[in-house]
């Protein structure tokens, strides 16, 4: 479980691999209790995981919400993307949804090797291959089924929906319409290949994700064109069910269309409700809204959790993820951890919230839900009236600034006779026969076969062995030479998407107006010797008073790991060797909050035996309370003949915390009782590097428990007795 992920290794005999599974795998529900807390929504825990970072106060449980969690990531090095996607893994996510390189849309065939990506990541068999190999191990690692998907579109969307058939691809995106409005390849071509598509990932019980929220990602009013999107998700489904898909692997990717300031749900919960009224027969994939989003990480944030109630209202079956950087399209690996926290501390969360609100059934909401539904259907009708889909899209019914029956001429209109791969279709002849299996359409299969791939003894759906593996294809541009080139050397440099990139993010505060304030940043990253500045986000939080700027660069230089000092981790007494030795050597304590600073919390949590701090060792604690001046502290640590002295800082402001250090050693030694005490400190901005260089015997930080303090101190008596 410490040990990295092996590239290398996993990329070994690929030629060999073959899927252990097909099929999407929806989480198990769980019905026991987690820690001391019962849960109405949850599924089966992992055997390994990552909690989430608040559920120290708790036991370190990791309950597992109902819906499936997405992590979407796309760095353009597959390489890199499988170490991310265990990570994800590890935090809770069981869909992996790998974004296509820009462009291979209108690529008419399939790509072979590995090349790097732009806008995402090729997909080619090898790439894929070894994707769906290294999460073969991270299921393993965490005890759950991982979904991977990717894209079933494009000019070669029948070639790639057989490549996935293939190699184990559990989910994928595949919706014709997609090509027409927002690729203009061919209407005709693009819905004869979705029908071929959907066949073949109905064999491979693929569950299909639709791309209707790519109108609201596009519409320049996307809140306007809700009736829209509800048709083009019908369009997409019945045509899928008419393919040969089940209803139950066909899921509505939908869209919050809104995001604050608008009031979001006014706008959005009514549209979640009108769909699972009208689509009560097929699964809801809850995308986030990004059409809104600017580089702030903080909005981003807000709106996925506003985004996740109208998920938990609505019981979406699976909830997508958003990194909070995504308006600055720098997917890096933290964020999209990031991404999955918040959705699963936002779902447990709201865990059995339906149990205690309901959705009116009177006024507003359902008066609205109707409407949108009445709209749908009128809009659906106007199509058929027109002569259907294609001349509806001819006649820019689709994407539009309006909410129906308002039109502003705007919507994106394509020609039935245009496009990409336009005059490419075919009828096939009276003898046409494929000697393939999931064959979409007409084929003429002699009657003494059983299967229509008997004549060849078995297609590459039926024998994995016949699937002609190509490895590489370009000497340059392969995952061989790109890890030779970040190959482990004992040095190490920070990175947020690609192995060794050197990035790193840095926040600015400064107060002089926008345009300056924007140089300035880059001069300062300049300065810091950061190669490639760049600003990433900036907020004018006063025209005149400043501007937050973050950016981003690389750094230039590596730290070798065999150079490093690293401080011992502490290693800890047994519970039973500090009680004995307390009840055999009393000891007394004296702990307050210093100076003036009234934060009671962490000091407690260390000393009261209810939260399992000192006490329950024995140890006697004379507590002062918060606000406490250092001479009252050693002046009661002496009259009480105590061993030890805890003080508490967390306000930090001026460096308060290191002076009221360096003045209770100082008074100590004045008063010639520093030899008597073992003096510790604690805090938030608190380590034992700075504690120790002010004076104090042990600092502790962020984390520290009582059986922390406990043991150093009962340990330091032990040595001095000795």
């Amino acid at each position: 479980m410490n040990k990295k992920l092996d590239v290398e290794e996993i990329l070994k005999d690929l030629d060999k691999y073959e899927p252990k599974r097909r099929g999407w795998h929806w989480r198990e529900a769980y019905n026991e209790p987690i820690g001391e807390f019962e849960y109405k929504e949850i599924s089966k825990p992992l055997k390994n995981s990552k909690a989430l970072p608040g559920s120290a106060g708790f036991g370190s449980i990791d309950p597992q919400p109902m819906p499936v969690i997405t992590s979407e990531i796309a760095s353009g090095r597959f390489e890199d993307d499988i170490r991310r996607m265990r990570m994800a893994a590890w935090h809770g996510a069981d869909h992996i949804m790998v974004i296509r390189t820009a462009g291979q849309s209108h690529y008419d065939g399939l790509i072979e090797g590995s090349p790097e990506g732009i806008g995402g990541v090729p997909i080619t068999r090898k790439e894929v291959r070894a994707t769906r190999k290294a999460l073969d191990l991270i299921e393993e690692e965490v005890g759950r089924e991982i979904n991977f998907h990717s894209y079933v579109s494009g000019v070669a969307g029948p070639d790639i929906a057989v490549m996935f058939a293939e190699e184990g691809i559990n989910g994928a995106h595949q919706d014709p319409q997609y090509n027409v409005l927002y690729r203009n390849i061919n209407m005709v071509r693009s819905f004869v290949d979705a029908a071929v598509a959907k066949n073949v990932m109905a064999w491979a019980d693929m569950l299909q994700i639709d791309g209707a929220h790519n109108a609201n990602a596009t519409a320049m009013k996307g809140y306007k064109v809700m009736p829209e999107l509800m048709v083009q998700h019908a369009i997409n489904s019945k045509f899928s069910e008419k393919a040969g898909m089940k209803p139950e692997n066909i899921s509505l990717s939908t869209v919050p269309p809104t995001a604050p300031p608008a009031p979001c749900m006014r706008l959005d919960l009514p549209y979640a409700v009108a769909l699972r009224d009208l689509f009560r027969n097929y699964k809801m994939r809850a995308q986030m809204n990004t059409k809104y989003m600017s580089s702030c990480t903080r909005e981003a944030t807000v709106t996925h959790a506003l985004n996740l109630l109208i998920s938990e209202l609505t019981s979406a079956d699976i909830q997508s993820t958003i990194t909070p950087d995504e308006g600055r399209n720098v997917p890096w690996h933290y964020n999209n951890i990031h991404a999955v926290n918040t959705a699963k501390q936002a779902l447990l969360g709201m865990d059995g919230l339906k149990e205690m609100v309901e959705l009116k059934n009177e006024g507003y909401l359902p008066e609205k839900v109707r409407e949108l539904k009445e709209r749908a259907v009128l809009f659906l009708e106007e199509m058929i009236e027109r002569g259907g889909y294609f001349k509806a899209v001819e006649e820019g019914f689709f994407v539009d600034s309006g909410e129906y029956p308002e039109r502003n001429g705007d919507g994106i209109a394509r020609k039935i006779d245009g496009g990409l791969a336009v005059d490419t279709v075919v009828q096939r002849d009276e003898d046409y026969f494929a000697p393939v299996c999931a064959h979409f359409g007409y084929n003429n299969v002699p009657e003494k076969y059983n299967k229509a791939c008997d004549p060849i003894e078995g297609c590459t759906l039926c024998d994995h062995s016949k699937i002609v593996y190509i490895d590489e294809l370009d000497e340059v541009d392969n995952v061989k030479t790109r890890m030779e080139n970040v190959k482990e050397d004992g040095t190490i440099i920070p990175e947020v998407e690609w192995k060794k990139d050197g990035y790193v993010s840095v926040t600015l505060c400064i107060t002089e107006e926008e345009n300056i304030a924007e140089a300035a940043a880059l001069e300062m990253g300049k300065r810091m010797n950061l190669r490639d500045v760049e600003v990433i986000h900036k907020q004018v939080l006063q025209d005149a008073e400043g501007v937050l700027v973050e950016i981003k660069g690389r750094v230039n230089f590596a730290v070798k790991k065999d150079e490093l000092v690293i401080p011992e981790k502490q290693k800890l007494l047994e519970d039973d060797v500090m009680r004995n030795y307390v009840k055999e050597h009393p000891l007394r304590v004296v702990a307050a909050t210093v100076g003036e600073d009234e934060h009671s919390v962490g000091l407690r949590e260390i000393i009261d035996i209810k939260h399992g701090g000192i006490e329950k060792y024995g140890i006697d604690v004379v507590y002062l309370g918060t606000s406490c001046p250092v001479e009252k502290l050693i002046d009661a640590a002496i009259e009480t003949k105590a061993q030890a002295i805890i003080m508490s800082t967390i306000i930090t402001h001026n460096d308060v915390h290191t002076k009221n250090m360096k003045k209770i050693n100082d008074l100590c030694i004045e008063k010639g009782v520093r030899d008597k005490f073992i003096i510790c400190c604690g805090g938030t901005q608190v380590t034992n590097e700075i504690a120790v260089a002010n004076g104090m015997d042990a600092g502790f930080g962020r984390g520290t428990h009582g059986n922390n303090v406990a043991s150093f101190i009962i340990e330091t008596l032990m040595k001095e007795q000795q």
